[in-house]
């Protein structure tokens, strides 16, 4: 009664969440071929860089949850993603978490559903445009990470460039 009541309040219209195995994400091949144990090896802004990548698929299935953190002794950088397809548009939906802080999580990236073997996210951040194009290559069972952002004069920068392979071995 409670959870009605709130949504009541706030406007929004409660529905059954789907049954197990009939969510969003686990019901796209692309995306379930992200879960498991990764290697990223690549640049960051030309400087080279390695993270682990853990992908997960979370909250019954509604996202595949990646978990990155670089490999140094101290490691700098980490960053939960959540990568789910809306049910209602059946787009793709990225909520790209950092340790850059919770300013950067409050745009969402936004793409269409696959065609072929990638991912595609544009993200609209205040300081200009951003786009993340996650790439499978079926044969090696690897991925491309690209991502990048605008150059302000309607072209695209490499902001990171990452191969992405399995690593289960750990």
């Amino acid at each position: 009664m409670k959870s009605l009541l709130l949504a009541v309040v706030l406007g929004m219209s409660l529905t059954a969440p789907p049954a197990a195995g009939q969510t969003p994400a686990a019901g796209d091949s692309l995306l379930q071929r992200l879960v498991g144990r990764w290697r990223m090896s690549g640049t960051v802004r030309g400087i080279p860089a390695e993270y682990d990548l853990d992908a997960v698929p979370v909250l019954r299935g509604q996202f595949v949850r990646l978990h990155m953190v670089d490999r140094s002794q101290a490691p700098q950088y980490e960053a939960m993603v959540f990568l789910g397809v809306d049910s209602a548009t059946s787009r793709l939906v990225a909520h790209w978490l950092d340790v850059f802080g919770a300013g950067y999580s409050v745009t969402l990236g936004m793409g269409d559903r696959p065609q072929g073997a990638t991912l595609a996210f544009a993200f609209a951040y205040p300081d200009g445009a951003f786009r993340d194009t996650f790439t499978y290559d079926h044969t090696t069972d690897t991925w491309r990470f690209l991502l990048e952002n605008g150059d302000g004069k309607g072209g695209w920068r490499t902001f990171a460039d990452y191969a992405v392979r399995r690593d289960d071995g750990r």
